[in-house]
């Protein structure tokens, strides 16, 4: 998809990742995720005739992945589903505390030919809201509330305590 003239305008590897898991997103609206092998055999052939870089396959599986601790990227573009599964991250997404890289690729670094896949990611696809299950610790916010409702919280602990020696 890159000619001799763009060879040397090619988006990051990061982005080239972005790319294939939108488009595919954008193919298959049916589909919540993609098998990583999925997205490389996209990204593959956006590359064509040339080879793919071999960053995109590391952005796919780790360094773009918006869960894992940066090693040493700290871009969220993608958001890991399930084991060898993806999708694209989307604003409300869990992440990695120091993962606070980018989640859109910038317009301008890419190709033209891909640059309508920014307005489909915001109006649609991010549009959505994130997907990412609550956390079942934080899920617990609130249960019980009712066994202490009329009691002060430092008179219920000292109750509880009462009788320790």
């Amino acid at each position: 998809m890159y000619s001799e003239a763009t060879m040397n305008d090619r988006p990051s590897v990061a982005d080239e990742a972005w790319i294939a898991t939108a488009l595919l997103h954008r193919e298959h609206p049916d589909r919540t995720d993609f098998a990583m092998k999925e997205i490389v055999r996209r990204a593959e052939q956006i590359a064509a005739p040339g080879p793919l870089r071999p960053g995109v396959k590391h952005h796919i599986s780790y360094h773009a992945v918006a869960q894992t601790k940066p090693n040493p990227g700290r871009h969220c573009l993608l958001f890991a589903t399930a084991r060898g599964r993806r999708r694209l991250f989307r604003p409300g997404d869990s992440r990695h505390p120091d993962r606070r890289g980018k989640e859109v690729p910038r317009r301008d670094h890419l190709p033209p030919a891909y640059r309508s896949l920014i307005d489909w990611y915001r109006t649609v696809y991010a549009a959505k809201g994130g997907c990412t299950p609550p956390d079942p610790i934080l899920a617990l916010r609130g249960l019980g509330r009712a066994l202490w409702a009329d009691e002060e919280a430092d008179a219920y602990v000292s109750r509880l305590r009462e009788g320790w020696s």
